[in-house]
């Protein structure tokens, strides 16, 4: 049933409590990264193990946001939000009170999975909640949420760790959740949708288990094993491959599908997901990339990192309501365009990073990327979701945002292998230049012989130096070809087909 829009304080209320439920679901993906050595070390575990701490949960992610669309037919999209919120509180609370890291990664995934509905069904909800001619607000809002929380993570988890027990990385979940959920059981009891008593799709199930957790498996240990030179990698990738191509197929042909493949008839879905999701796996790969260049190559500590890549999210902040305002007035195509254009910008702009760069010249890109930032959920997730019927939105979201998490995870992989692929190259490269012959390598050990240092010391320096110059030219290069991608998404997104009429405003979208 299609319930009027709130309006005044219940919506303000709405607004604030599906937000916070959003933020604090898009913090707990990024705040361990930087507390991993503290929780290995706590816990007796290497830091290579304490990766599964992260990773546990995404795939576990990643497996139950598909799955959103079916169960909130199953259960009803407001019972089943406040019913994911408050797991999430009771798993976050049991991930802080953890005597192992075994107990912690068990306890990581069943927190992954129950918050797998959080972020669909927070976006869902939201529009329904909104009258036309504020959709486009509401989205901006949402986005705000998803953009700002990542570039909090590592920060917290940082002071966390430095200054408190690791576990109070969960803790925090505690109160936060247990808000959202008792404001939004209040305000949205009385709007539940539809419930239909829905088979399960079995089979499209076991698939979809099997397929993202085999190809997750492959991300993870990809790296660590040397990628397909390893047995273990090239039977997961297979496994991984059979099993989402069937699904694929299977879905196709499925009366009441886990996984809506159908939605991908409409035209500005397609265009959409797809834009959505390539933009943000060059955006997350240097969200990881980057805190790697400035700790292991440049001295940066966690927290300084972390700083360093905080302001993108002042100006999203800023711009977010006034496009959103000002949504229904605008083409959603030119502010995509605005965005990618700004994000190529800023990926040329950190190619050209040095070892003798200062922190004004880290942040500056950080800053100016966010105009980009402030131009791509809102606009992109409009496109998707524009015809999209009010009954087909969970499912719609659900799909886009499984999508993006699952090429977050290959962007992250691709990105971090590329970096110490490119490293290796111009190792050899710049090796090659040492030579008793020129000038430049004559001078730099004079250098270091006036400074009083060994030959072993020199020799030391030396090499130490030509990892450093071979990572960030390496990071370098990363950096230059997203930009290059970048460019060339902006062709992608002018097939879409306006008129952009905002999610659930019904029609056929476009074909």
């Amino acid at each position: 049933m299609n319930h009027p829009p709130l309006s005044g304080s219940r919506l303000v209320w709405v607004t604030l409590a599906l937000s916070m439920s959003v933020f604090m679901q898009v913090l707990d993906t990024t705040i361990a990264n930087v507390a991993l050595p503290t929780i290995s070390g706590n816990l007796g575990a290497a830091t290579s193990q304490g990766t599964w701490v992260i990773t546990s949960f995404g795939v576990a992610n990643a497996i139950a946001v598909p799955l959103t669309g079916w169960l909130a037919k199953r259960v009803g999209e407001v019972k089943l939000f406040v019913s994911s919120t408050l797991l999430f509180v009771l798993t976050s609370w049991l991930c802080g009170m953890s005597s192992s890291l075994e107990m912690l990664i068990g306890f990581r995934v069943l927190q992954g999975a129950v918050a797998g509905p959080m972020i669909p069904l927070s976006q869902s909800l939201l529009l329904a909640c909104y009258p036309v001619e504020k959709k486009g607000m509401a989205l901006a809002l949402w986005s705000m949420t998803v953009i700002v929380a990542p570039i909090f993570g590592p920060i917290l988890g940082g002071v966390i760790s430095d200054n408190w027990h690791w576990g109070w990385i969960f803790f925090i979940n505690v109160p936060v959740g247990l808000l959202a959920a008792g404001v939004a059981w209040r305000e949205l009891k009385a709007r539940e949708t539809n419930i239909l008593q829905l088979p399960i799709d079995k089979l499209g199930l076991l698939l979809l288990i099997v397929g993202v957790g085999a190809l997750q498996m492959v991300l993870d240990r990809g790296k660590e094993l040397d990628w397909f030179n390893s047995s273990e990698v090239i039977i997961l990738a297979v496994v991984a491959a059979l099993s989402l191509t069937y699904l694929v197929i299977w879905e196709l042909g499925e009366k009441h599908p886990i996984v809506d493949l159908s939605l991908f008839r409409f035209r500005n879905f397609t265009v959409g997901v797809v834009a959505i999701s390539i933009g943000f796996m060059l955006y997350f790969g240097t969200i990881v990339l980057l805190p790697l260049v400035l700790q292991t190559q440049m001295g940066y500590t966690a927290t300084w990192a972390g700083l360093a890549a905080a302001p993108i999210g002042i100006l999203p902040v800023i711009l977010s309501p006034i496009i959103g305002k000002n949504a229904h007035r605008l083409d959603m195509r030119w502010l995509v365009t605005i965005s990618f254009t700004v994000f190529a910008l800023c990926f040329f702009w950190r190619s050209t990073f040095a070892p003798n760069m200062d922190f004004v010249y880290v942040v500056m890109p950080q800053i100016v990327q966010g105009i980009g930032i402030a131009c791509f959920f809102m606009p992109l997730t409009t496109i998707s979701l524009a015809g999209i019927r009010p009954d087909q939105i969970a499912s719609a979201s659900s799909l886009s945002n499984f999508l993006r998490i699952l090429v977050s995870s290959i962007g992250a992989s691709v990105a971090t292998t590329l970096w110490d692929r490119r490293e290796a190259v111009h190792h050899v490269r710049l090796t090659e230049h040492i030579s008793s012959y020129d000038q430049a390598t004559l001078l730099w050990f004079r250098t270091l012989d006036a400074l009083g240092l060994s030959t072993s010391q020199q020799s030391a320096l030396t090499a130490q130096e030509i990892t450093r110059q071979g990572y960030l030219l390496g990071s370098n290069e990363i950096f230059w070809g997203s930009g290059i991608l970048f460019v060339l998404l902006i062709a992608l997104v002018w097939f879409a087909r306006p008129p952009f009429r905002p999610a659930g405003a019904g029609g056929d979208g476009a074909h």
